[in-house]
């Protein structure tokens, strides 16, 4: 199924919900919005976008960074390399005071939940170990109306795992899905509302396994929600500027993840 079916299914669930909630005219609305949510183009990956690449001088302390997530930890909205997260993540540590020597890779898939989350730790301990991974999820498992317990439960696996393997974890917990322009309101509120449970399940999980949190909903939220530019042609994956927001917002917890790393290693 594709990412865009998959979000009308969602959408539909949500009007359903707000049925729940007790307005007939409300849920008729709801309904309304997710056929006309349906019928948008959404942007797709780019599939020439390099997913390994290494940035920062040949004479720099090295960074193995892993990305884990749905379209986020892609890069979905963008077209260049540089716009995406990750490579605005790796642009920015080694431009930083104790500037890296980034090799960057991402097992991110489009449209993945929480529950994708053990298939992709397992492909990110292929090979040469990670110091730092960032894991993007949330978006979907929200969309969706996962159960957020369920849902923070396997990122808190997830963590868990990367943790016993010696891995730094930093997770960007779900957006502010209240600033999606592809879907009006009050369908919106109840995007946003889905998120910010999401979001705070997320963050407990995250904690109790060891990883560190960037509440990207709280922190970023705001931006996106007064600048329509954060967000790509789609009106729901952010733009190159979106996720330089996003980058700025986990670089903090990235650094202090690698400083970690990299005490550990020497």
């Amino acid at each position: 199924m594709t990412e865009r079916n998959e979000l009308v299914v969602r959408l539909g669930r949500a009007a359903a919900l707000s049925l729940l909630a007790g307005t007939v005219g409300g849920a008729v609305v709801l309904a309304g919005q997710a056929i006309a949510a349906r019928s948008r183009e959404y942007a797709q990956p780019e599939l020439g976008l390099a997913l390994r690449a290494t940035v920062g001088r040949a004479d720099a302390p090295p960074l193995r960074l892993v990305l884990l997530g749905d379209s986020s930890a892609l890069g979905v909205g963008v077209e260049h390399f540089e716009e995406t997260i990750g490579g605005q993540l790796a642009q920015l540590l080694s431009e930083a005071p104790t500037g890296r020597r980034v090799h960057l890779s991402s097992v991110g898939v489009s449209g993945s939940r929480s529950t994708d989350l053990a298939t992709q730790v397992a492909r990110a301990l292929l090979g040469e170990r990670p110091d730092v991974a960032v894991i993007l999820i949330g978006a979907n498992d929200a969309t969706g109306l996962a159960r957020p317990a369920d849902a923070a439960a396997y990122l808190g696996s997830a963590v868990r795992r990367l943790r016993e393997a010696h891995v730094e974890v930093v997770v960007g917990t779900c957006p502010d899905l209240g600033a999606v322009r592809a879907v009006a309101s009050p369908l919106r509120q109840v995007l946003g509302w889905a998120g910010r449970r999401v979001a705070r399940a997320q963050t407990t999980a995250v904690l109790d396994a060891g990883g560190s949190v960037v509440d990207l909903g709280t922190e970023t939220g705001p931006v996106f929600r007064a600048d329509a530019g954060t967000l790509c042609h789609d009106g729901f994956h952010p733009s190159a500027d979106g996720y330089r927001v996003w980058a700025h917002a986990l670089l903090p917890a990235v650094e202090a993840a690698a400083a970690v790393a990299y005490r550990h290693h020497h």
